[in-house]
């Protein structure tokens, strides 16, 4: 039975990432389309800057190193995000302390918090610590908030930099929450701004545990800079369930997925019985 363009366009954009390069000729036979067709899908993912056609196949695309301002990622994936940032705050407990990484991802976890006593935040974010400044004045929750100082990005509303980094590693902490560019199971979480990384795997590196918040947009994406590889990580949360070539790689590094449903919380965890016993994931 023959696949429709969408679902083409799919399977070529995955075997893109996984063997860098595909041929017409395979393609037309594995499909059972004319190499014509074939052609079109590649121009098709071509114009979405998804490959770049060269003589007999495609190649992926350079990729980009750019991520958008700070600003301009709050528009993107807003639900999503929401989502996730509820169903991250329902794995802080009264009397942890927690590190929060920059990102809209994490900004969103710091705007859900509420009901929690005695917390201690370690955070290089402005947004985030005006968030949580606001939610401790309103008595959403108790505790302190320390805000790592460094080198200002205004770019990225945060404080980076050698200072910075030398002052998170004195910490230790119960958990960090971490915002990334891309995640995969081969490279780890990455991000595009090298001051934002080099704190981000501090962070990791002070916690007991590594809480990811990543939507759907950055799985199987490797950004410019490695943060931590996929062994360090304890748990993503993600508005989607774990692709299923990620199955391996999850039982082997023993790794939390949690799906942030659209009701978020703690028990949001939307995924088949069947799926998490393939995975061998656990679950809150």
């Amino acid at each position: 039975m023959s696949i429709s363009s969408e679902e083409r366009k799919r399977v070529i954009a995955e075997l893109l990432k996984i063997d860098g390069q595909v041929r017409v000729p395979e393609l037309s036979l594995r499909f059972a389309v004319s190499e014509e067709t074939v052609r079109r899908d590649l121009l098709l993912l071509e114009r979405e800057g998804l490959a770049k056609r060269v003589y007999g196949g495609a190649v992926p695309c350079k990729p980009t190193n750019y991520e958008p301002p700070y600003l301009q990622r709050q528009k993107e994936k807003a639900s999503e995000k929401e989502r996730i940032g509820r169903a991250a705050a329902a794995l802080v407990e009264s009397g942890d302390t927690i590190a929060i990484d920059v990102g809209t991802t994490t900004l969103e976890l710091a705007k859900a918090i509420a009901g929690r006593e005695r917390l201690t935040v370690l955070t290089n974010s402005l947004a985030v610590a005006y968030h949580l400044m606001e939610s401790l004045n309103s008595g959403r929750f108790t505790g302190r908030i320390i805000v790592i100082g460094g080198e200002l990005n205004p770019g990225q509303q945060s404080m980076t930099g050698t200072m910075a980094e030398r002052m998170i590693a004195q910490f230790r902490v119960d958990k960090a929450f971490i915002s990334v560019g891309g995640v995969s199971p081969k490279r780890g979480i990455s991000d595009y701004d090298l001051g934002e990384t080099g704190m981000s795997r501090r962070m990791a590196e002070a916690a007991g545990r590594t809480i990811v918040l990543a939507d759907d947009s950055k799985l199987n994406k490797d950004a410019f800079a490695e943060i931590v590889p996929l062994r360090s990580v304890h748990t993503i949360v993600s508005n989607v369930a774990a692709p299923r070539d990620w199955v391996q790689a999850l039982r082997a590094h023993h790794l939390q997925w949690i799906v942030a449903s659209e009701g978020g919380g703690k028990h949001a965890v939307s995924d088949s019985q069947a799926y998490r016993r393939r995975a061998g994931w656990t679950e809150i």
